[in-house]
């Protein structure tokens, strides 16, 4: 786990399901909010709405190879974690962001 900006980034899900859990036995409401990065002012408001109604709030960033179609090129999808995590760091309540290899994923 790493803490950059403050933020903890978890990739795995049992991780997640624990962090979260953790939240839940502090008495916190938690929010998610899914994204596949390349986060833009859309993707912070949403966040920062999360942080306005939850005590916390988790961001995933994954890019998920379901979302693109035959033809589509996944591995031009824009990656940028630093600089997503680092949007996200102004985000009030934002204290964790799962971001899975596809391989973590592939049974969920």
């Amino acid at each position: 786990t790493e803490f950059p900006y403050g933020i903890e980034i978890i990739d795995g899900v049992e991780e997640l399901r624990a962090a979260r859990h953790r939240m839940e036995m502090e008495g916190k409401i938690v929010g998610f909010v899914p994204t596949m990065g390349a986060l833009h002012a859309g993707h912070i408001s949403l966040v920062q709405e999360a942080s306005k109604a939850c005590d916390e709030v988790i961001t995933s960033i994954f890019v998920n190879p379901t979302q693109f179609a035959e033809g589509e090129d996944l591995d031009q999808y824009p990656r940028d974690l630093d600089g997503d995590i680092k949007k996200l760091s102004s985000v009030p309540k934002l204290t964790t962001v799962f971001h899975p290899p596809i391989a973590e994923m592939s049974y969920c």
